[in-house]
């Protein structure tokens, strides 16, 4: 060929972004990479092929100088620069890739446990609302470990403390994400919110919407037993729990019985929401068989089923499922020391009294569900 070196029959031509030189066939273990077909292992530095398996942008953050022009290369949790065609030399592979992983157009990219340099804040378009004390937190992390999912730690309220900040300082508050990813956040009160679908639906009206719940005779118990660690002088759960203990009148008005009738905040919400854009998840399942009920989340958010059994593992000191440890973390990704708490004692005869009160709020709750989460039976069974 003119003006540059004649190419052999076999050799094709090649572009440092496009296609390996050497085609190699290429494993991950542990975030380390091996090449197979070169025999070699360890940190990847010193190979002479070039290769774009997924992920770093050409140059990845970095400006980049020329001549030689660099790109990145992305093996598996490693980055590494390499240098243009025409040249040997590469330079120390980074320890970390120093952005996101690049976004195919018409694809999806990130991941979850990684910040992006670049990207856009968006408003959310799933959420978390409910309930407290249900299981929230547990499906937030679950669902964090999704690569196509991004959301936020904290719990913003925009839509019940913080509306009148406006759209834009809850936009601020969001993670950065690509194209085709998700961004969420939880605030379980906006289920118990009476603004919070109305606001929620003048922000995007097909914003899907999730809800945990929990038997609200155990979620009223673990909800004063939250109280009760902040505030050791609060009364007894027996005194807040009735109007008048004699003749057995439950007092709905105290938020750990009301916020446990589901039936009466889900009729607010079925206002503005169809129900096939609102997922009830249940929270004792979440603990029983928690690949089971990610993977309605993953199917009702439209994701590929990448959480799965596989993440997790029974935490026999806690009681219920964690996360196993992430490629990038040191430890597993297991719930804080507030969750798990003992509950205080309850007088049965006051157990007895609020299952009376809430089963026909339950009934009335699986027919508009159209799902049987079969709290009676758990009942009965103890």
């Amino acid at each position: 060929m003119k003006g540059g070196r004649r190419l052999r029959k076999t050799q094709k031509p090649f572009h440092p972004l496009t296609k390996p030189l050497l085609k190699p066939k290429l494993r991950t273990r542990g975030g380390k990479c091996q090449n197979v077909e070169l025999g070699s292992g360890g940190d990847c530095s010193g190979k002479e092929w070039w290769l774009l398996q997924k992920g770093c942008e050409e140059g990845g953050s970095q400006p980049q100088p020329a001549p030689p022009r660099l790109g990145t290369l992305f093996l598996g949790e490693q980055c590494m620069r390499v240098a243009a065609p025409g040249t040997r030399t590469m330079s120390p592979p980074f320890s970390k890739c120093p952005s996101a992983p690049l976004h195919h157009p018409g694809g999806r990219g990130g991941g979850g446990s990684t910040t992006p340099d670049y990207g856009e804040k968006r408003l959310p378009q799933a959420l978390i609302i409910g309930v407290k004390k249900g299981g929230t937190r547990a499906l937030l992390e679950a669902i964090r470990a999704h690569p196509d999912v991004r959301a936020v730690g904290t719990e913003p309220h925009f839509f019940d403390r913080n509306y009148e900040k406006g759209l834009e300082w809850y936009r601020s508050v969001m993670p950065k994400t690509l194209e085709g990813q998700i961004t969420m956040e939880k605030t379980p009160s906006y289920f118990v919110t009476n603004e919070a679908p109305k606001r929620i639906h003048s922000m995007a009206k097909d914003t899907k919407l999730i809800v945990v719940v929990r038997n609200p005779v155990t979620r009223a118990i673990s909800d004063y037993t939250q109280t009760l660690s902040k505030k050791p002088e609060i009364p007894t759960f027996e005194v807040l729990a009735f109007k008048n203990r004699t003749l057995g009148l439950i007092d709905a008005s105290w938020s750990a019985i009301r916020i446990g009738i589901y039936a009466l905040h889900l009729e607010n919400w079925l206002q503005y929401f169809p129900l096939s854009q609102i997922l009830f998840v249940s929270g004792e399942r979440l603990i029983t068989d928690p690949a089971g009920e990610m993977a309605k989340v993953q199917d009702f958010l439209g994701l590929k089923r990448i959480v799965t059994e596989k993440h997790f593992y029974f935490n026999k000191t806690k009681g219920f499922p964690c996360l196993k440890k992430p490629e990038d973390s040191s430890a597993p990704r297991c719930l804080g020391k507030s969750k798990g708490r003992t509950h205080p004692k309850i007088d049965p005869d006051v157990i007895h009294r609020l299952r009376k009160f809430y089963k026909p709020f339950n009934v009335m709750f699986y027919q508009m569900t159209g799902q049987d989460f079969e709290w009676e039976q758990e009942e009965s069974d103890k």
